[in-house]
């Protein structure tokens, strides 16, 4: 994906199923979402359609069927869509957006743990000298 796809909601549910489940057909996203959204088979339709239009799936005949794909990887999309809410939210700043997690929400040790790790990884270390 060469520029960013601004997906909603309700496209990232679609995406997410896309993601857990491979190629799908309308009819199979449209079982796979309906328990947990109601959505029926024109609302499945009218998503696909707006995130074809995008750029964030794409499809390919099956006989008389289509069987749509996502366009990026998950861990790709999640960066795009995380970068852009930093930037958006917290004018890029890492640092405000841990501060305010940590302000409203507080951090478990797990939490530090975790954090400790993916600081160490980012300056390359090993980890093992952590508590």
């Amino acid at each position: 994906m060469e520029e960013p796809i601004s997906l909603t909601a309700s496209e990232w549910r679609v995406m997410e199923a896309l993601w857990d489940h491979g190629g799908q057909t309308i009819a199979q996203l449209t079982a796979a979402l309906e328990g947990e959204t109601g959505w029926g088979k024109h609302t499945v339709i009218s998503f696909l359609n707006r995130m074809e239009k995008k750029g964030a799936v794409t499809y390919h005949e099956e006989g008389r069927a289509r069987v749509y794909e996502p366009a990026c990887p998950r861990q790709e999309a999640r960066r795009q869509e995380a970068q852009r809410f930093l930037d958006r939210v917290f004018a890029g700043s890492l640092g405000g957006l841990v501060s305010t997690m940590v302000d409203a929400k507080g951090l478990s040790e797990e939490d530090v743990r975790t954090l400790m790790d993916i600081l160490d990884r980012a300056e390359g270390g090993s980890g093992r000298d952590r508590p």
